[in-house]
């Protein structure tokens, strides 16, 4: 191992997420693999051979806390559930190791007490809906399009075992519109829903519909209409492999700086 490496732990190491991250850290030069967790694969078996890889001596454990306390890591990744996520990062920022989550639901109290809580370690921390740097992008262009064609309608598709809707990622790209416009309350102002919901969810004078099917993966296409003209931009996501780059990038940047920060575009190269 290079002096330079990055120390990663795993956390959710058997889940569908935290296996391509293991498969990620064990090829990337820059990094190596600290410690993985999970309780489902816990025991004897090694983190190389549970993502199909050959063994790398790491063996998967079945508690956060037990598995940072050996490992020495520097940044830990966790894409397991939402209601998990705060008490981990306390966790990992007790023991010293910058927490990169890949999870919503985090309240805004709960954000500035892990940002203050970096800031006491002297560590860096990054908590982002999406780390994909396609998904990046659309929601820059996105921004940079709703200073001139304010009337917007966002529509993102994932799989029917989604726990949460609207997804992380439209409610971020939701916010990065609102920050380039006035609410702009849109459509007939005496439209009636027959059907409730019908609409989608009302974000700052717009709205945000969330389809939820089998066979689909993650898309999101945020929908402009102007005068005689529409613009849609749209990204496609079709296998967790495509976000592994800006993971990579996140464990990296996160050793650059101090406190908490939300959202992948920040850190993004």
């Amino acid at each position: 191992m290079s002096a330079e490496q990055i120390r990663v732990a795993v956390l959710g190491a058997n889940g569908r997420m935290g296996r391509e991250v293991v498969k990620m850290v064990l090829q990337d030069e820059g990094l190596t693999l600290a410690a993985a967790v999970s309780r489902s694969a816990a025991g004897a078996v090694d983190a190389g051979t549970l993502v199909g890889l050959a063994p790398c001596g790491v063996a998967v454990q079945a508690d956060l806390e037990s598995a940072l306390k050996d490992a020495n890591a520097d940044v830990m990744v966790d894409f397991t559930v939402p209601h998990a996520a705060y008490g981990n990062a306390l966790i990992s920022i007790a023991y010293g190791v910058r927490p990169i989550m890949g999870v919503t639901g985090l309240t805004t109290e709960q954000m500035e007490e892990l940002d203050k809580l970096c800031q006491q370690k002297g560590i860096g921390g990054l908590v982002a809906p999406n780390f994909s740097i396609g998904a990046i992008l659309m929601m820059k262009f996105a921004a940079e399009a709703a200073k001139y064609m304010p009337h917007v309608e966002i529509i993102e598709y994932h799989g029917d075992q989604k726990l949460d809707a609207p997804s992380g990622t439209s409610i971020k790209t939701a916010e990065l519109i609102s920050e380039a416009r006035q609410e702009l309350r849109q459509g007939n102002p005496n439209e009636k829903e027959t059907i409730e919901g019908a609409r989608g969810g009302y974000y700052n004078g717009f709205r945000i519909h969330s389809v939820r099917l089998p066979g689909v993966f993650a898309q999101q296409e945020v929908v402009f209409g102007g005068h005689g003209q529409t613009l849609k931009i749209r990204h496609d996501s079709y296998e967790r492999a495509g976000y592994m780059p800006g993971v990579s990038v996140a464990c990296k940047k996160a050793m650059t700086y101090t406190g908490l920060i939300y959202g992948f575009e920040h850190v993004m190269d």
